[in-house]
């Protein structure tokens, strides 16, 4: 008993003891404060101690005040200094100098020595290709494009765009870009927005009068060919009510100033909420789509209805379908990348239908085929970006930099380009080198970060079609920029010709 009270008593004093040493630091830091704000010299004082401030559980020094803040486990109406709300703070004076830096003149280039002048001198010389020289001069002028923001002109309304921008989704050729903005009032609307005005060396958006509205929530977008290339929109829209998820295939004429008398065909499929889509452009499997549920594939035919179901182990949240062969690519909340050859009939329980299969660490949230279909791009949320090989069915690249966590977020292919975009979780933009994985560039966003505030992207070489601007579209809540390319392109472009 008697040993026992001496290790007792000997474990209090060691605890009065941490708590007198800790009452002296934090009297010890009030009284350096007071004395450095009585005393003439006080901003030196304050500079060094806010430096030198020591760590205190449970709470914040602030070094503009230089004083010390109590930590609430919690955000409460009183006092909302939380380590969530103080690192929030940091992270939008992180974004605020960034953009401060990135909106100026000079912008660090992405490898060192590289520059326009050095690269055609390079070609001149025939120390370049042609295709290295035009991806290299794309990595220069990407890492020096300039921001302006775009008003988005409507002939039938002079109020400006007050609708959050939900998803926007270009063309192949990058001639128009289909919209989708949430509506305050609940539901979307969209509507494609052309270009115009490129040709004097500036950008202009006209959107389309009819807009047309739902009360639903669009998940999935991607343009269709059923008559020509880029003929319709394929959208996935969420149930409601009593009233079942489907997929409308609306023609893109419907989405004109000029209103047609012949709008072309417009079809609704009654399926459950799809999660994703993919429009195949096979002869094989010409007008055929697909659509991505919860642990089930369904590839319908858009003329005839006749469907196809394939049974998955988990959500089908990514889809693209191949050009060469009407195989079908997917990526699943489990981390499984598969695909299904749609020549195969044998959709069983066994999955001996799927043609190859992989996996990542977290759910897939976009996959992107190359032009040598015998290589995938697939992210997932854990923010992971990596280039598989099929036939060996391996990672050979993977691209650091990418922030997620749970977020539905595509990436981006520019291949003629060499350049892989993505936008983070944490609303920055960022661009890689495809050929070795290097990043190029990373655009803090022009908004605030936030949940609802995570831009949309499309980039191309030639927005508004073959003779069109380079740069980078951004959508960001109501407002639509253009990042282009300085005048350097354009010379460069010139005596390229000349060449």
């Amino acid at each position: 008993m008697k040993r026992g009270n001496w290790r007792s008593s000997g474990r209090d004093r060691h605890r009065h003891h941490n708590q007198s040493q800790w009452r002296s630091r934090l009297r010890s830091a009030h009284e350096e404060q007071e004395y450095s704000s009585d005393s003439a010299s006080g901003d030196a004082s304050s500079s060094s101690a806010s430096s030198s401030a020591p760590e205190l559980p449970g709470f914040y020094f602030d070094p503009e005040k230089n004083r010390y803040f109590r930590l609430l486990p919690g955000h409460n109406n009183c006092n909302p200094l939380t380590k969530e709300g103080l690192q929030k703070k940091e992270e939008e004076k992180k974004r605020s100098a960034l953009l401060v830096e990135d909106d100026g003149p000079r912008k660090k280039a992405p490898r060192n020595g590289l520059n326009s002048a050095l690269l055609l001198q390079k070609r001149h010389l025939g120390l370049l290709p042609p295709s290295s020289y035009s991806r290299l001069i794309h990595e220069v002028k990407v890492s020096g494009m300039q921001r302006q923001r775009l008003e988005v002109q409507s002939s039938n309304s002079t109020s400006p765009n007050t609708d959050n921008f939900h998803l926007i989704v270009a063309d192949s050729a990058c001639e128009r870009v289909f919209t989708v903005n949430d509506v305050s009032h609940g539901g979307c609307k969209y509507g494609i927005m052309n270009f115009h005005g490129y040709r004097k060396g500036f950008l202009s958006v006209e959107m389309c009068d009819n807009l047309y509205f739902t009360n639903r929530k669009v998940n999935s977008v991607c343009w269709a060919s059923v008559t020509h290339t880029d003929s319709h929109v394929l959208l996935c829209l969420v149930g409601i009510s009593q009233t079942p998820g489907c997929v409308s295939l609306l023609p893109a004429s419907l989405f004109s100033n000029f209103n047609p008398d012949q709008p072309g065909m417009l079809c609704s499929f009654k399926i459950s909420t799809a999660w994703s889509c993919a429009w195949c452009l096979n002869p094989q499997a010409d007008k055929t789509f697909s659509t991505g549920l919860s642990r089930r594939v369904i590839v319908t035919d858009a003329v005839t209805g006749r469907r196809a179901t394939y049974l998955a182990g988990s959500d089908v949240l990514a889809q693209q379908f191949a050009l060469r062969a009407p195989v079908l690519f997917n990526g699943c909340r489990s981390g499984e990348i598969f695909s299904i050859d749609l020549r195969q009939r044998d959709r069983g329980r066994s999955h001996s239908w799927k043609t190859s299969r992989f996996f990542q660490e977290s759910a897939i949230t976009s996959v992107q085929l190359l032009q040598d279909e015998n290589y995938l791009l697939a992210a997932d949320m854990l923010g992971k970006i990596k280039l598989w090989d099929i036939r060996i069915k391996r990672s050979v690249k993977q691209y650091e930099g990418h922030h997620n966590e749970y977020a539905y977020l595509p990436i981006h292919v520019n291949e003629p380009e060499g350049l892989l975009l993505a936008v983070g979780q944490d609303c920055y933009t960022r661009l890689w080198s495809l050929h070795d994985s290097r990043l190029l560039r990373t655009i803090p966003s022009p908004h605030p970060a936030g949940k609802d505030s995570i831009p949309n992207v499309v980039f191309s070489s030639q927005l508004g079609g073959s003779r069109g601007l380079p740069g980078l579209l951004m959508a960001v809540r109501h407002d639509l920029y253009h990042y282009s390319y300085n005048k350097d392109y354009q010379e460069g472009r010139t005596l390229e010709g000349q060449c």
